[in-house]
């Protein structure tokens, strides 16, 4: 048995992983047996290991299980002309009207101006919520952006060693030309700046003003289908390999 991690009056691990949904019982016996589970930072491969779910850190594969039932973390596509807030004293259409159903506090991760559409985290976690939001984690947004004219070839290789911007340098992590016509491109750009309509500065200082942009991922989790002003809840591994991005 492992003692170091083992709690008499917990709850067997396999039991734990199951209900986290990682698959039957029998699968889970499996994934403890093969060593891919570790419990608070220690390698757990006995069955008859019992786990608190309440305190335990539990990783499968590297891959937190968030065992609080009481945290929610959400995705939302918010639409244009929304603001990235949970309330706005002008009267303006906030991010609240999309999780009103619910009964948790909600807060959102950063910010998407007005008018840009796209990806944006709501959650009670405020540790997860910290982390995703500090600069020294670098997490990463990829943003879909049109803008006007035709797009050099060249324009990445600027963009990537770095501009200056009235506010301090700025570049980006990856950039790639989707469409381009002599009036209008279509180009995605991924960055892990976080200031303010850093997207739109940077592509209007080149010289193609942008006329929609999306966001469409945010560090681990993507947009993918899901509609404007409509929600999902994130979770499982999908939540876990957000969780361990950022080091939780």
């Amino acid at each position: 048995m492992t003692t170091d991690v083992h709690q008499p009056g917990g709850t067997r691990l396999q039991k734990v992983l199951a209900a986290a949904g990682y698959g039957s019982r029998r699968a889970c016996e499996n994934l403890i047996a093969d060593g891919r589970v570790t419990v608070d930072g220690q390698r757990v491969d006995e069955l008859g290991t019992r786990v608190d779910p309440a305190t335990a850190v539990i990783h499968v594969d590297g891959v937190r299980l968030q065992l609080d039932e009481t945290r929610v973390t959400l995705a939302l596509h918010k639409p244009a002309g929304v603001v990235s807030s949970m309330s706005d004293e002008q009267g303006r259409p906030d991010l609240s009207q999309y999780v009103s159903d619910r009964a948790e506090r909600l807060f959102h991760v950063g910010r998407l101006d007005e008018q840009t559409e796209g990806l944006i985290l709501l959650t009670n976690d405020g540790e997860l919520a910290h982390r995703l939001a500090h600069p020294s984690y670098e997490v990463a947004k990829t943003y879909v952006a049109t803008v006007e004219g035709e797009v050099p070839r060249a324009l990445g290789r600027r963009l990537r060693e770095g501009i200056r911007l009235e506010d301090g340098p700025a570049r980006a992590d990856r950039f790639t030309v989707l469409e381009t016509t002599p009036r209008a491109s279509v180009v995605e750009i991924e960055l892990h700046e976080g200031r303010n309509r850093i997207v739109r500065r940077m592509l209007e200082h080149v010289g193609h003003p942008v006329t929609r942009l999306v966001r469409t991922r945010f560090g681990t989790v993507r947009l993918g289908q899901l509609k404007p002003g409509h929600t999902r809840v994130i979770s499982g591994t999908e939540l876990g390999t957000l969780m361990s991005s950022v080091g939780l």
